[in-house]
């Protein structure tokens, strides 16, 4: 395929997935997702579009280089020649174990694993970081430090009832968690209730997308049937991201505050 029609390709993916937009009017050389409306999950749409399109592995470690028409171009254009591969992490973790893995987001590597005992303090330093308005639409409340109690209760998890992974940074030197996901299963054993939070500077850069995909691979490979959360119904956005993760939304007439969101798994 030459490079004429491996843009036609792109074009037409990225079309698909956001068909409001009008192609002839993106910038090649701009950053792709300053020019049109392409939150987190949108773009792993985009990025699976074109996997599916043209038969062509796009690796997550890769997928920090391609902020541009251009540059997803020139990367598809040099991969063609390259024989498959299946992308990275996208296995579905054993039921025994769980993922841990590299990723890359605007340049900066991210590592999504497992919560320990030992991210105590990285718990508390996440959540001091968080916006008010942040921590007020994860855990319903405006304090600005949670309790050694519960930060013992969101670390020291069995990782079977209580799952818990985290996206850890490099932050002078040291790993910083800049965004968890957990379930925990109810008393049927046929179903969990998951939450998910990320640093306000990493919203909308994809991560949320990573993890939430990672945790419902875990759910279904431990044989859970649905998963389920509670979301504020003035969440716009979350709500949003829930439907494009393929929730449903469940009204509660005797509680206009929230949403309850449920996918089967």
């Amino acid at each position: 395929m030459d490079i004429a029609a491996i843009r036609e390709a792109v074009l037409q993916t990225i079309v698909a997935v956001a068909p409001e937009i009008d192609a002839q009017q993106i910038r090649p050389q701009q950053p792709l997702r300053r020019q049109i409306d392409l939150d987190s999950i949108d773009w792993l749409n985009v990025l699976a579009g074109l996997q599916e399109r043209l038969s062509i592995a796009i690796p997550d470690e890769d997928a920090g280089r391609l902020g541009t028409l251009d540059a997803i171009v020139a990367y598809l254009a040099a991969r063609q020649a390259q024989p498959a591969a299946r992308p990275a992490d996208r296995r579905a973790p054993a039921a025994t174990g769980l993922p841990s893995g590299q990723h890359l987001i605007g340049g900066q590597a991210i590592t999504v694993r497992p919560i320990r005992p030992d991210d105590l303090r990285r718990e508390a330093d996440f959540f001091r970081h968080l916006s008010q308005e942040t921590r007020y639409k994860r855990f319903l409340v405006t304090v600005s430090e949670l309790s050694e109690a519960k930060l013992h209760y969101f670390t020291e998890v069995d990782q079977v009832r209580h799952v818990a992974l985290g996206a850890t940074v490099d932050r002078d030197g040291e790993a910083a968690l800049v965004g968890v996901a957990r379930y925990i299963v109810a008393p049927d054993g046929g179903s969990c209730e998951f939450a998910i939070a990320v640093d306000d500077d990493w919203q909308g850069s994809g991560l949320a997308g990573i993890l939430m995909r990672t945790l419902i691979d875990v759910a279904r490979s431990r044989g859970l049937a649905t998963m389920e959360g509670t979301v504020l119904a003035t969440n716009v956005r979350m709500l949003k991201f829930s439907r494009q993760l393929g929730f449903i939304q469940q009204r509660d007439p005797d509680d206009r505050e929230t949403v309850r969101i449920v996918r089967r798994l």
